[in-house]
């Protein structure tokens, strides 16, 4: 019979939390010191009070600090070295996204505007009773990070341009009302993925997409070759005003979506296929023929449908203009939905935020983080690919 896979630290926190606290929390201290003292011989090459020639350093005392834990305060004393310092492989300082969200959290606390999981959470994380000074302190800080990640300047040139919004709940005096997250993500001329930049709108309106895109273009943004989004009708006139000269790639999986939703239940499977036939094919000629077959069976029975799919077929395909090998990235918005899931993730448990610098200081942060771990991760594309799509000439691109 197969075991599920057992946490460890979830295991030994649910002991603890169940068992007598006073002898499990001695036995904690006593555990940790240890995972301290061997920390720093390693640290040292060598044990305590060991004679060694392999010695690189030595301890130099020890230093008090608490440690807050579910069974109490633990008192540690953390070794000192004479060159150098050692901080404790368990109390690693908290992420940027980490802090935001304590920050937003106690914030709605502050304002009154809490509810009673907000409270609870407020307790858990042992921030209860925080002053209003102590959340502006906090609140400047992350307003200042985020701010100077918004506002960088755009170095490269970025081919690749992701647009999409994601609604969120946010007071505004009395009422509560969905704002539109406006983010921006972006593949360089060197294959890097980057999170370009962020804005909180009423909405999808034209005017709020227009000012997000030309703060782009103010920042530096250049090189847009092809912009990939859903069909909203307002960022697609926002594109066409900002980013003249570029081609746009309606999103696939959106577009397949709305087709679907206008085909009958027992029709859905077969109108799916004929699509997933179309985006196969392997050239753009290829593809428009199998997009007139299609349109030529839903003719009859949904003029409607076929009526759709022959307006969105230059857009729906605009892709197949680029190397295939960036064709399954580049044809909808779908790699970014991993982070936009973990965007929902921690702004739910938030629920309604107090008001837009709270929400734009969590997001924010947790773009950030995402930000670095792209930078310091591989390739979105290779380099080799990246210089077909920058001189377009190349036969490896003419693949339509």
């Amino acid at each position: 019979m197969p075991h599920d896979h057992v946490d460890g630290t979830a295991l030994l926190s649910n002991l603890l939390e169940h068992s007598h606290a006073d002898p499990f929390r001695e036995m904690l201290r006593v555990m940790l010191q240890h995972l301290m003292d061997a920390e720093v011989s390693q640290r040292c090459n060598a044990d305590y009070n060991q004679r060694a020639a392999e010695r690189e350093n030595s301890r130099n005392g020890y230093r008090e600090r608490p440690l807050e834990t579910r069974l109490g305060v633990i008192d540690l004393a953390i070794p000192k070295l004479r060159r150098g310092t050692y901080f404790p492989s368990f109390i690693t300082p908290r992420r940027r996204w980490e802090k935001a969200f304590v920050n937003v959290v106690t914030e709605a606390y502050v304002q009154g505007v809490s509810t009673r999981k907000v409270e609870k959470l407020v307790e858990a994380m042992g921030v209860s009773g925080i002053s209003k000074s102590e959340v502006s302190r906090m609140a400047s800080s992350l307003d200042e990070m985020v701010t100077q990640f918004r506002t960088r300047p755009l170095t490269a040139a970025f081919p690749y341009l992701w647009l999409d919004a994601l609604y969120i709940k946010v007071r505004q005096g009395a009422a509560v009302v969905s704002k539109a997250v406006l983010v921006a993500y972006a593949v360089a001329e060197t294959g890097e993925r980057q999170v370009l930049g962020l804005d909180v709108a009423d909405g999808e309106m034209e005017a709020c997409w227009s000012r997000f895109l030309q703060a782009l273009l103010d920042r530096g943004l250049t090189g847009v070759k092809l912009v990939i989004s859903d069909a909203h009708t307002g960022l697609k006139k926002a594109i066409t005003r900002t980013l003249p000269g570029t081609s746009w790639q309606r999103c696939m999986v959106h577009f397949m979506r709305n087709v679907l939703s206008h085909v009958q239940k027992n029709a859905k499977d077969y109108v799916s296929a004929a699509l997933k036939t179309v985006f196969n094919q392997q050239t753009r000629k290829d593809a428009g023929d199998a997009m007139g077959r299609l349109i030529a069976l839903l003719e009859d029975k949904y003029p409607t449908v076929a009526e759709l799919v022959m307006a969105a077929e230059d857009d729906v395909l605009a892709y197949m203009a680029f190397p295939t090998t960036h064709w399954r990235q580049i044809r909808s918005t779908n790699p970014l939905e991993r982070l936009n899931r973990e965007i929902r993730r921690r702004t739910d448990v938030v629920g309604i935020f107090p008001n837009d610098a709270a929400l734009l200081r969590l997001v924010g942060a947790l773009l950030i983080e995402q930000n670095d771990e792209w930078a310091v991760g591989r390739r979105y594309f290779s380099l080799s690919s990246m210089a077909q799509v920058l001189t377009p000439s190349t036969p490896a691109l003419e693949v339509a």
